[in-house]
């Protein structure tokens, strides 16, 4: 089982793009039209799927929203912070 994270090190672990909201992380990726956005889904469920720890993933015109936490342990660790940063990456 992963140790919760608290919030001085949930800081430091995410670039500014990502903000708190509760036991989760959020990002909202801009893209210029639907198709980039649902590309861009595709690369992050790949990744998810490799690690093995899935985010709640939603998709709008021009935007996709990123959710990451760990229901098992009650809020967000290493894994989710560590997403989050191979996230960035397919960009």
């Amino acid at each position: 089982m992963a140790r919760l994270l608290n919030d001085d090190e949930i800081a430091s672990e995410l670039s500014d793009e990502w903000s708190r909201d509760g036991d989760e992380i959020v990002r909202v990726y801009e893209f210029s039209d639907y198709l980039n956005g649902v590309a861009f889904a595709a690369r992050v469920g790949e990744v998810a799927q490799e690690e093995f720890h899935h985010p709640t993933i939603e998709i709008r015109y021009g935007e996709v929203e990123v959710r990451l936490t760990s229901h098992e342990e009650g809020g967000i660790t290493e894994k989710d912070t560590r997403l989050a940063g191979l996230f960035d990456e397919q960009r």
